[in-house]
């Protein structure tokens, strides 16, 4: 599937406050990556079949005509639509990510959930849209890096695009992170130190081409032990966005590594999962 030339990004919405933080985030994109902004609401009539149809509309337009209004005082320079669509949430939701070059939503208080489901609307968007997902926090993050987890995979070299391509365009710093995973660390055969200092000196040669192609990032480079899932976890509590591989080294389309799903979980930052770098270059 190829993603059309003037794509543009795409943010769901609802009377959630996280829905708000979305359509800042979603402007915030648009206008750096001089594309149209859409805003969408979904409702699905066999939610309440009882609720008057006219209610559901008006409540709709209301919620449309406020995040119009949140887009434009964000971003007064981009090109805002929006529309109301019928049907379930996800089934919309991810027809309109296949023509998006973004797709962003709220994160329905995921970190604050003690079970999570894997029905959840974030959750189905991030796994299964045909383009880049950003998720949404509530509470709008700290300026801070744009922090990146790298484990040399396919997928990872893609979330490192759009780091270093974002930060360029916030004037951001790149934090780099890359996990030894603590079993290997601490294994007989090589002292942990030079398991470390060997990917160092990796990680640093391996983001040589992306230095080079943005002279003027700042980057900062890490090498933790642990689980990667909870070390970016924790890095994520300094950092403005986390951008993440829909999976690693996995075949699969459409289903998230456990890496992704633990951070899509449990950081307190915006996460953007990232699967077509390529789709968010800038409009000429």
């Amino acid at each position: 599937m190829t993603t059309p030339a003037a794509a543009p990004v795409v943010v769901g919405v609802d009377d959630s406050p996280v829905s708000r933080s979305a359509v800042r985030l979603a402007a915030r994109e648009a206008a750096s990556r001089r594309r149209p902004l859409r805003v969408v609401h979904v409702f699905d009539w066999g939610a309440d079949p009882t609720a008057p149809a006219g209610e559901l509309r008006d409540a709709a337009e209301r919620m449309l005509g406020e995040a119009m209004t949140i887009a434009v005082q964000t971003a007064p320079e981009v090109e805002v639509s929006c529309a109301i669509i019928e049907g379930q949430p996800v089934t919309a939701l991810l027809r309109e990510s296949n023509a998006a070059a973004l797709i962003v939503i709220g994160d329905g208080n995921l970190a604050t959930r003690s079970a999570i489901s894997a029905d959840a609307t974030a959750v189905q968007i991030a796994a299964r849209a045909g383009c880049g997902a950003l998720i949404a926090r509530e509470a709008s993050p700290p300026a801070g890096p744009i922090l990146v987890g790298f484990d040399d995979s396919a997928s990872s070299r893609g979330a490192l695009d759009f780091a270093f391509d974002s930060a360029q365009r916030y004037g951001r710093q790149v934090t780099v992170v890359q996990v030894v995973e603590a079993e290997k660390a601490a294994g007989d055969a090589v002292p942990g130190a030079a398991i470390t200092d060997g990917a160092g000196d990796q990680l640093a040669n391996a983001l040589v081409s992306w230095q080079q192609a943005h002279p003027t990032v700042s980057v900062e480079q890490r090498i933790r032990t642990g689980d990667p899932g909870d070390v970016l976890i924790e890095e994520s509590r300094a950092a403005e966005l986390v951008a993440v591989g829909a999976r690693g080294e996995q075949p699969w389309r459409g289903a998230l590594g456990a890496v992704s799903q633990s951070v899509l979980y449990h950081s307190p930052a915006p996460v953007i999962i990232v699967r077509h770098a390529d789709d968010l270059s800038p409009l000429d």
